[in-house]
């Protein structure tokens, strides 16, 4: 999200402040808070009204900068009888997983009965699309009570993905209930609700005001005007809501010569510099441009990035004159630049003082992370050349970025620095080539991990590591591309040089516990894996904790101790629940093994579940973490085999021995692997014929059946051929035993394959 204000105080829709919220909460409420109507503006109640009467799920207005979107939002909260959510997007939002989170808590706000469904979705990204937006879509269809959303600022959310989850929120909404979104571009999930009957939209020709507004607008502005000028001026404003504003100051401030305004915004910036701008003291001029810089102003993070002690002044004494200056709170200590006139002073700016741009930059990328929001810092410095300190944040951040579950993000960042600022500081490279692994994407795994394995690098990374080596080592030896013997010496040494208050420390000793399993050590791994999860607790690490606890389950399972084993599921599958990694590659093993727990207690249903649960976390599950996939898979495969589930269980040695063909050198492995084959190979004659299970590649498309994109579109969003779309939809229906998108969605939700 935007920068955070480092203040103490929460806005609500009645205006009351609660003292005691952190930065982050306060930012939140800003985002969540229904603005305050502005003084003077036009009325928009009938445009309102006739929309909410409608009855329609969505009301989508759309039309460009100054045609009023925000002021009918506003109004149309503060007039609703209905509960009431807001959010106010920006830039920092376009991310799925954040999404998630501001339509959960707007929603919380308006539904109280709702609390902890925000909670619910911390830290899912991978799952955002195929759980968490079901998950928000179940709790609106339940809502207790009509309730309507408001989201401005739509045009921020560039993301298709953002745009998927908003379709299947979209389509939950219950009767009575609706979703007003503003937007200067075109929304995508408008055309299918209008084919459908339920939307309203609102558009430039809407909003467009007409001569009695322009009266209105000018008596506001204390400027005389006639019905036949009323008609000529909105007649060359096209009815656009801020020339008309422009023209009232214009012919407040030029008499008879200032009518002839139009709606081109040349002739606006025109104005704006020669009756607004240059008007001002040249301090005041040199502030504004300097500003312009910024998404957020505040006093303090002005006085730092322009060296100006004055500056929290410099912006009252602005909001008083209404120069363009929007207030974010009632304290008055947060505005931002009209969006118009931001774009204006970024021009004077561009042609005045274009070389200290990037200083300005780098100076709000100090500040805020020396107030603590280093990734707002971040986002200041991908638009300078500091690539290399960049870099440096960015690595500091990934442990924690990819904690919190927003691996959108931090991907994003990756791209932005792109592949030779990233090669120019290695320990990215590696936190790259982790993060590529734990989501799935093979290519950028292997990639990254080729560059840290040619690269040299002495000193001591920031974030925490003991040293590029043992980092490095630890990657190799999850990738396991050379073999068992090497995977243990990789293991070694990077456990050997990760001291005790290493974030790198648990993840050490889980991949050597893991290198003793594949060389037939299980004596050792129970050792180590029983001081990572320690250390991981100690930590507050997580990730690790799920691997070691879900290994010495499985130990403890092959030993007959299964007590033992129940107290290690359950504590693995609290972390992936409590954090909400269920998409993630490492919540394979707790679920296969809790599936293999609940068959030996006779729990069936249960056993489903977790076969379930498995299925869908095996589809990030690669060759590039191959001791993971593979243990994984096989222990799911001895449970569908149990179970009566020969297909799944032959599907999952197929996809076995996919892996290894890749990665053949996995010890013991391989072994297992071998006998559970030759076990299952005499199929027994009673056994009852059941469907293939969904491939990864089908998992992978499964959620986007939820939305209304045409087959073409899937397969953008997947990066691969139309055709290999339209195979896979069609094995999809017939795994299913369904002939329809719709059929297909419902029964994957029965099957748990979507929802919560």
């Amino acid at each position: 999200m935007g920068p955070p204000p480092l203040v103490v105080g929460e806005t609500t829709r009645a205006g009351a402040t609660r003292p005691g919220l952190g930065p982050d909460d306060v930012l939140l409420d800003v985002k969540l808070s229904v603005p305050e109507p502005r003084r003077g503006l036009v009325s928009r109640a009938a445009l309102a009204d006739a929309a909410r009467d409608g009855g329609t799920a969505a009301v989508g207005v759309t039309a460009p900068a100054g045609y009023g979107k925000s002021t009918l939002l506003v109004e149309w909260a503060h007039r609703d009888p209905r509960r009431v959510g807001w959010i106010s997007l920006d830039r920092y939002d376009d991310d799925p997983s954040t999404l998630l989170l501001l339509l959960a808590s707007a929603f919380e706000r308006a539904m109280p009965e709702q609390a902890g469904l925000a909670a619910a979705l911390r830290g899912l990204d991978a799952a955002a699309f195929g759980r968490g937006a079901a998950h928000v879509g179940s709790a609106f269809r339940q809502a207790p009570a009509p309730f309507i959303l408001l989201l401005d600022d739509l045009h921020e959310l560039r993301s298709p993905a953002c745009h998927d989850v908003l379709d299947v929120v979209l389509s939950s909404i219950p009767p009575g209930s609706q979703v007003v979104t503003a937007s200067r571009h075109d929304q995508p999930h408008l055309p299918r609700l209008r084919a459908a009957g339920d939307a309203v939209e609102l558009t430039a020709p809407d909003l467009a005001l007409d001569a009695t507004a322009a009266e209105h607008i000018f008596t506001t502005a204390d400027v005389g005007i006639t019905p036949a000028r009323a008609l000529d001026v909105t007649e060359r404003t096209e009815g656009w809501p801020v020339g008309l504003h422009l023209a009232a100051l214009i012919a407040r401030d030029g008499g008879d010569t200032a009518w002839g305004v139009t709606g081109d915004d040349r002739y606006v910036a025109d104005y704006l510099h020669r009756e607004v701008y240059r008007r001002l003291d040249p301090s005041i001029q040199r502030f504004l441009r300097r500003t312009a810089v910024l998404d957020r102003l505040h006093g303090p993070l002005c006085d730092a990035v322009l060296e100006d002690p004055e500056a929290q002044g410099r912006l009252r004494t602005l909001d008083a004159s209404n120069a363009f200056l929007v207030p974010l709170d009632r304290r008055r200590e947060w505005y931002r630049h009209h969006s118009l006139f931001r774009e204006f002073l970024l021009g004077e700016l561009l042609r005045d003082e274009p070389g200290l741009i990037e200083q300005l930059q780098v100076r709000a990328a100090d500040w805020f992370q020396s107030h603590g929001a280093p990734a707002v810092a971040v986002e200041y410095l991908l638009a300078t050349d500091e690539r290399d300190r960049c870099a440096r944040l960015v690595a500091d951040l990934a442990l924690t970025t990819y904690g919190e579950g927003r691996v959108s993000t931090l991907q994003r960042w990756i791209r932005a620095l792109g592949d030779a600022a990233i090669e120019a500081y290695p320990p990215l490279a590696v936190l790259a080539g982790w993060v590529a692994a734990s989501v799935g994407h093979t290519a950028d795994a292997q990639r990254w991990a080729a560059v840290a394995d040619e690269a040299t690098f002495d000193p001591t990374p920031t974030h925490g590591g003991a040293a590029f080596a043992s980092s490095r080592s630890l990657l190799r030896a999850m990738m396991c591309a050379a073999g068992p013997a090497q995977m243990m010496a990789d293991a070694e040494f990077a456990a050997s040089l990760e001291p005790p208050w290493s974030p790198w420390r648990a993840t050490a000793l889980c991949v050597l516990g893991e290198a003793h399993l594949v060389a037939g050590e299980p004596a050792p791994a129970v050792s180590v894996l029983e001081d990572a999860t320690a250390v991981g607790l100690a930590a507050g690490d997580t990730v690790p904790v799920v691997l070691s606890e879900s290994g010495l389950a499985l130990i403890d399972m092959d030993g007959g101790r299964w007590d033992e084993a129940a107290e290690h599921v359950a504590r693995a599958l609290s972390i992936v629940d409590r954090h909400a990694l269920e998409e993630y590659a490492i919540s394979l093993l707790p679920f296969a093994a809790a599936a293999r727990l609940a068959v030996h207690q006779g729990d069936l249903v249960e056993a489903d579940r977790q076969v379930t649960r498995a299925m869908r976390a095996r589809t990030a599950a690669t060759f590039v973490l191959p001791c993971l996939a593979t243990r994984g898979r096989l222990e799911l495969a001895k449970v569908c085999w149990t179970r009566g589930d020969h297909a799944s269980a032959r599907h999952l040695l197929g996809e076995i021995d996919g892996l290894l063909r890749l990665r053949p050198e996995l010890g013991m492995l391989v072994e297992e692997a071998s006998k559970f084959r030759a076990m299952t190979t005499p199929a027994t004659a009673t056994a009852i014929p059941r469907a293939a299970p969904l491939t990864p590649a089908e998992l992978r498309l499964l959620p986007h059946l939820q939305t209304h994109l045409r087959i073409g579109d899937i397969a953008q969003r997947l990066h691969v051929s139309r055709n290999t779309v339209a195979s896979e939809v069609s094995a999809i229906y017939r795994k299913l035993g369904v002939r329809s998108r719709g059929e297909a969605v419902q029964q994957a939700t029965l099957l748990g394959l979507l929802g919560g």
